[in-house]
């Protein structure tokens, strides 16, 4: 079972860099395409849209590659 998530929730990640935090921006639930990457996203398993707190930059993750804070 994966963890659903809604905007503006507060979560962490991974990173090359190390773990940052920041929020969702949206919620991505019908396969799209964002900055020329295609992002397979459905109903059933949506992708999310983060900002992050340190850097401002966007980026786009699975369900199972975000945390709660």
């Amino acid at each position: 079972m994966s963890t659903t998530f809604k905007a503006r929730d507060h979560v962490t990640w991974n990173t090359p860099q190390g773990e940052t935090s920041g929020h969702i921006v949206r919620v991505i639930t019908s396969r799209t395409t964002i900055d020329g990457h295609a992002v397979d996203a459905s109903k059933t398993e949506p992708h999310y849209e983060v900002e992050s707190e340190k850097s401002g930059k966007h980026a786009v993750h699975k369900g199972s590659a975000l945390k709660h804070v």
